[in-house]
Order: C-alpha cells, then sequence, then structure tokens
C-alpha cells in the first residue's frame, strides 16, 4: 500500500456552545496554525507512518487519515483544538 508523501495539517479551535464560532461551522473555528508535513519513511510510537515539517510531528492511517498523534514544536495541543488534514498534492 502506497502512503501519501505529504499532509497538509490545520490546527483549528473547537467550541463548545455556538459563542465564537463562525456561522454554518458546526462549532469548529479558523485554523490558528497550519504546516505542510512530509513522510519521514519511520514508523511513529502508534505504529503509523510518521510525517514531519514546519514546527509539527504527526502520526497518520493512511487508511482513514486520522492523525493519532501530534507534536507541535515539541507539545502535545492543548484541549480544546483539533485538528484537521488533507492529503497534499503535488505538481509534476
Amino acid at each position: 500500500m502506497s502512503h501519501p508523501q505529504s499532509y497538509e495539517i490545520l490546527l483549528v479551535p473547537e467550541f463548545t456552545d455556538s459563542e465564537g464560532a463562525d456561522v454554518g461551522t458546526s462549532g469548529v473555528g479558523q485554523a490558528i496554525r497550519s504546516a505542510v508535513v512530509d513522510a519521514t519513511g519511520a514508523t511513529g510510537e502508534t505504529g503509523y507512518p510518521r510525517y514531519a515539517g514546519e514546527g509539527m510531528v504527526a502520526d497518520i492511517d493512511p487508511a482513514t487519515h486520522t492523525v493519532e498523534a501530534l507534536l507541535v514544536d515539541g507539545s502535545e495541543i492543548d484541549y480544546g483544538l483539533s485538528v484537521r488534514i488533507s492529503e497534499k498534492h503535488t505538481d509534476g
């Protein structure tokens, strides 16, 4: 199975009520940080492929596109933040 070579990761705040959320976003705010992460060729502690770049290190399940582990600048993310990803396609 071929794994995607890169993903774009978006770090977004989640809201517990409609206060602070944009209309029609179902409680998810605008991205406060993003990064393009590339496959490192290593397997992370979770057993999934490891991706790194722009201060983020993530273990991502390529079958479900689920982020199983994430460090931002060497630290775990705070409660109230969520991660969204999309496969990054390269031209060429």
